[in-house]
């Protein structure tokens, strides 16, 4: 994905820089024993769900998204910069929790299909509302030149730390 900046939209071009900087290694770290905002040890309540769990959720739907449905677990591997095995787990989880379907390809029965359910698309869709938001909220003091440069400027951030 390139991240330099859509000339329209300057809080898009941000919003998708920092997207692209968080799949390239800029995650946080937990520190055991500090709490964090998914408890004192990383994990958060009910499934007992890892705290980078919801990212490869989000990573792989906003991927299939852009693929197109119809994309298998290999192409969502190599995408989302995962092995196959973890890929499957993580198609698995969003099969079960309704978000993407499963199903073999027509044209190939070795080859399964992954495609977003309206389920899926919703949750994609709320969740870069919130990325979006907090973007604004972030850049109210910018001017639109402002926005404009920080967009920019964090577009070539991003394509020196790759």
């Amino acid at each position: 994905m390139d991240a330099r900046p859509d000339d329209t939209d300057p809080i898009e071009a941000i919003e998708r820089a920092i997207s692209e900087l968080r799949r390239s290694g800029g995650r946080e770290r937990h520190h055991p024993g500090r709490p964090g905002p998914h408890g004192p040890f990383g994990w958060k309540g009910g499934r007992h769900e890892h705290p980078f769990a919801s990212m490869a959720r989000y990573r792989l739907l906003s991927v299939l998204d852009r693929l197109g449905d119809g994309a298998s677990v290999n192409e969502l591997a190599e995408a989302i910069h995962v092995d196959q095995p973890r890929a499957s787990r993580v198609v698995a989880d969003c099969v079960e929790r309704g978000l993407v379907t499963r199903s073999t390809d027509p044209t190939d029965a070795r080859r399964s299909v992954i495609a977003l359910t309206d389920a899926g698309r919703a949750v994609l869709d709320e969740r870069r509302r919130e990325r979006r938001s907090a973007v604004e909220a972030a850049l109210q003091g910018f001017s639109a030149g402002e926005r404009r440069q920080f967009a920019e400027l964090l577009a070539r951030f991003v394509d020196a730390a790759r």
